[in-house]
């Protein structure tokens, strides 16, 4: 039987309860389809700090480096928030990210049928919604050097450094026309170019890595034209290519659209070594241990990781699947709950999805 070595984070707040859904499916799918999944849970982010004082011990990381797959929960909690920067749990998502070296982030956004009435934005403007959101990592502003805070003449300046390098942009790229072109066939690339020097050379490159497949559709979009045609009409996406800073606003942005952000995926991917998945949503501390938290992103990502990083393709379709039908049968957690549909807390729901499996 094949088995692969899987390393847990379930970090803070609501972290723990969705991990626990996630293992349970997990467990169950794979006995049906003959591996077998080896944990090896580690911690992160604020339980990690309050274990060891440090948001990723040495400890976690070269877990995580042996893995197949790494599945992370959340982190985050307001506890840390006093903490210097290079203390906090969010310092501890950044040096994973940079020490797996996780340069490209996929954001699948899907439009669930069962799920229409539950976005704030028409049925008829997001019908059929199914977009990727493709976010370069380890660049840009928030690993950009210089930065920090001087004070001179009585004043306080805080700094920080956008910057790409043509490699960085080159190979991100790379990664998106490929998806594409297995895809829809287009790409958006957004940017800035008509302000800054740094998108200037991100929309060059794009244009240049184009060449390379001349079946795929480019075309580009300002950020702030990106964020509003993502909610007037988001159907013309097919997928979007950005940088850190503004794929991380837009991935959210693009995460709402179907109601709530806790119900979408996501996996991060370098060029070798494994994948890290976890869901879009944070930590959520103030209904952590409440059995208020919606499981579904969690398992989902699980999903994604089983796709994506374990390559079991029949697997990661059963999960999606249990997610649908359940879905449809009208059980919903609070954060998607409607008119005549049944709520159920985050390990009810858990028992439901593997009934359903």
């Amino acid at each position: 039987m094949t088995s692969y070595r899987i390393t847990l984070l379930p970090g803070d707040g609501i972290g723990p309860e969705i991990t626990a859904v996630a293992r349970h499916l997990l467990d169950a799918v794979s006995a049906r389809h003959s591996f077998s999944l080896i944990y090896d849970e580690q911690p992160i982010g604020g339980a990690a700090i309050d274990r060891s004082g440090e948001p990723l011990p040495e400890s976690t990381l070269a877990a995580c480096r042996s893995a197949d797959a790494v599945l992370l929960a959340a982190i985050g909690s307001p506890r840390f928030d006093a903490l210097p920067r290079e203390q906090r749990p969010e310092t501890g998502l950044l040096g994973l990210r940079s020490g797996l070296g996780l340069f490209a982030n996929l954001r699948p956004v899907k439009i669930i049928p069962a799920l229409i009435g539950a976005s704030t934005l028409r049925p008829e403007v997001i019908t059929g919604v199914d977009l990727l959101v493709v976010r370069e990592l380890t660049g840009g502003i928030y690993f950009g050097t210089p930065k920090g805070r001087v004070e001179a003449e009585g004043r306080v300046r805080a700094f920080n450094t956008m910057v790409y390098a043509d490699d960085e942009i080159d190979r991100i790229a790379r990664v998106a026309f490929q998806l594409a072109s297995e895809r829809g066939g287009r790409l958006c690339s957004v940017d800035k170019a008509n302000v800054l020097d740094v998108s200037q050379l991100w929309r060059d490159r794009v244009e240049l890595i184009a060449g390379e497949f001349p079946q795929v559709e480019l075309s580009h979009l300002y950020v702030d034209n990106a964020a509003m045609q993502l909610v007037r009409a988001p159907r013309q996406f097919d997928v979007l290519l950005t940088g850190n800073l503004f794929g991380d606003i837009l991935s959210d942005e693009a995460a709402m659209l179907t109601g709530s952000i806790g119900m979408l995926p996501s996996a991060s991917l370098g060029s070798a070594g494994p994948g890290l998945f976890e869901p879009v949503h944070g930590s959520a501390p103030d209904i952590a241990g409440a059995d208020l938290a919606n499981p579904m992103a969690m398992v989902l990502s699980a999903a994604m990781m089983l796709r994506v990083g374990l390559k079991q393709e029949a697997a990661a379709s059963d999960l999606e699947a249990a997610v649908d039908r359940v879905l449809t049968a009208g059980y919903r957690t609070g954060d998607l709950m409607a008119e005549g549909c049944s709520r159920l807390g985050c390990a009810a729901m858990g028992e439901k999805l593997l009934a359903e499996l």
